[in-house]
């Protein structure tokens, strides 16, 4: 019998004892997953995540999470490219036609937007960078077609690279045991405190109990990049960020000159709280409370500064012509990306202090080019590299000194080491030749 919100089931009261803490989770998730379906034309026998025989065309289905009350839906690509039309079913029941926005094959994520009359419930978010092997998990999914299933099981590897087709490969996986089906693909995996710390994205062909999903800050970076008001909306708003977990505000990492950010009064440093009634944590809180802003209207931001709390207004802008293609070029131009194939930014100092870490700080990963000798070896977007050889690099500086040694590439393969959650990983980089056989990295 169906669980009303007051706890009881058909009208008859609930033992407490029935209320068990998986029971909370689920009803407390259920109102922000959504069930998709759209006929598609897809490559033979479609599994979840791909096949390869003769085009024919199927009913695909899949399932969504909403991240926006306004609608904004975070799923696996695979679920809806190609879709002609796009259904969204309601916890409720009722259905919707949703529109894509954008996507990252990639990563296979994609965000889709329906538009309902009232705000949606929106999922609880959480963090996977302290998930645990053998910690109890909750899948939520349209298995099978059939609605809101649930399933529970632990997590039972971290750090999973998996191959599913001949086309799509995933790295640095949640593995788990819960039932992901064909269906459950873009539906949240749960903690047993009812947040999302995953996105279940394949199944594994042939095999029992054995499920992945992608890790949920891996999932909501990409989301705060497709959601971005300069991508949806071509405003700009100048600010480059970094999550500060142990603050829970986000911290600016820089401000692009002349940019409505500088405009207002932003520096670096700067953490911000507060975008108009919206609390900050990450950078996609940020993208949602600055989506829908008028041209020339201000917010007002609430930052912390040396102990102060301010108030600063931002007022978004069009986005220059010029903005893509330069921030394009400067990364290009970046000795770091040319030599290593990495777009680096400097991690607050508090991270290994609070982490009581022997490394003294560290820079974190926001880009890896494709091919270069940094994603051969494995290294993700968000890692932090906190050395390399017998250095350190814990500053831009750090980094200029080790790029521009005589005789850098005569060294043949240099040892590095990334913090990724609370691992230390290590491999070789071989800067003087990015086709180098894939190496993966190595758990220390």
């Amino acid at each position: 019998m169906p669980l009303s919100p007051s706890g009881t089931a058909a009208g008859k009261e609930v033992s407490p004892r029935r209320l068990t803490p998986v029971v909370r989770a689920v009803r407390e998730a259920r109102p922000a997953v959504v069930n998709i379906q759209g006929q598609k034309l897809v490559a033979g026998s479609e599994q979840d995540a791909g096949g390869a025989e003769a085009p024919h065309q199927v009913n695909g289905m899949g399932t969504g999470i909403v991240i926006d009350e306004r609608g904004y839906i975070l799923t696996n690509y695979h679920v809806v490219a190609d879709v002609r039309r796009i259904e969204v079913t309601l916890d409720d029941h009722r259905t919707y036609v949703a529109e894509l926005l954008a996507r990252d094959s990639d990563t296979d994520l994609a965000v889709i937007k329906i538009r309902p009359p009232e705000p949606m419930r929106v999922i609880r978010i959480g963090t996977s960078a302290d998930l645990m092997e053998g910690e109890s998990v909750i899948a939520l999914g349209n298995a099978f077609g059939y609605e809101h299933t649930v399933t529970r099981g632990i997590i039972s590897a971290l750090n999973r690279d998996v191959q599913v087709s001949e086309v799509q490969s995933y790295d640095d996986l949640i593995q788990t045991d819960a039932s992901i089906n064909p269906g459950n693909s873009g539906g949240p995996l749960l903690n047993i405190d009812g947040e999302m710390i995953g996105v279940n994205v394949a199944v594994r062909a042939g095999a029992q109990g054995i499920g992945f999903a992608i890790p949920v800050d891996t999932a909501v970076r990409v989301a705060a990049e497709l959601m971005s008001v300069e991508r949806l909306e071509n405003k700009w708003h100048g600010l480059i960020t970094q999550e500060d977990d142990d603050e829970e505000s986000l911290r600016v990492t820089k401000v692009e000159s002349a940019s409505p950010a500088a405009k207002c009064g932003l520096q670096p440093g700067d953490e911000i709280v507060r975008v108009g009634s919206s609390p900050i944590i990450r950078p996609l809180d940020l993208e949602r409370a600055l989506i829908g802003s008028p041209d020339g209207e201000s917010v007002p931001v609430d930052v912390r500064r040396d102990g102060r709390t301010l108030t600063l207004r931002l007022a978004l802008a069009p986005c220059p012509a010029n903005i893509a293609a330069r921030k394009k070029i400067q990364r290009k131009e970046s000795v770091a990306w040319k030599v290593f194939g990495l777009d680096l930014v400097e991690e607050p100092r508090s991270t290994f202090q609070n982490r009581s870490s022997r490394y003294r700080g560290g820079m974190r990963v926001v880009g890896v080019r494709p091919d270069s000798p940094a994603s051969i070896e494995g290294i993700l977007p968000g890692d932090i590299l906190v050395g390399m050889h017998r250095w350190e690099t814990a500053s831009a500086e750090d980094i200029d000194y080790i790029v521009t040694r005589p005789n850098l590439a005569e060294m043949g393969d240099l040892k590095f080491y990334v913090l990724r959650g609370k691992s230390t990983l290590f491999g070789h980089i071989n800067v003087a030749a990015a086709d180098t056989a894939n190496r993966p990295v190595s758990r220390r």
